[in-house]
């Protein structure tokens, strides 16, 4: 069985990809933070970008953006505490692939928890992705915004 990725990273597949515009706006008054660059040999789009909203209280929302070659499309909606400094978020990403040679389409939900410090210039932590063997220590650092709403990509 070979399958392709042919769908975003998100909570449900409720909606069409979003355009970057869309996430612009969605992100603007998000704090973001980043470690996305270009792989110098392969020219590919890699890391990740978590946009991170306070509620009331120590209540948390955000948004993690998978980069694994190009845009990471929707970002996977999070959410969870932070209490002096440490953030906890939990979410599913639900990725929508096509089984070839019959087209059949297949839907995988993958856990996501981050666990980590945060604070206005930096999130050190660790990002888990059940199922996809993806268990990363990140160190994310606060940019602007999220890599697509750059145009020169100066603070990344």
């Amino acid at each position: 069985m070979l399958a392709l990725s042919v769908g975003a990273l998100r909570l449900e597949a409720q909606t069409a990809l979003a355009s970057s515009p869309d996430q612009c706006a969605k992100t603007a008054e998000m704090n973001v933070y980043s470690d996305v660059f270009i792989h110098k040999e392969t020219g590919d789009l890699l890391g990740y970008e978590l946009a991170v909203k306070h509620g009331g209280g120590s209540e948390i929302e955000a948004l993690l953006y998978v980069y694994e070659g190009g845009e990471a499309g929707d970002g996977i909606p999070l959410s969870g505490q932070v209490i002096k400094n440490r953030l906890r978020l939990t979410g599913t990403s639900v990725e929508q692939l096509v089984e070839y040679p019959s087209k059949k389409k297949i839907i995988e939900e993958h856990s996501v928890e981050i666990l980590g410090t945060l604070d206005t210039s930096i999130f050190r932590g660790a990002l888990t992705i059940n199922g996809m063997e993806d268990h990363q220590h990140v160190r994310l650092r606060h940019v602007k915004s999220i890599w697509p709403c750059n145009s020169r990509n100066a603070d990344h």
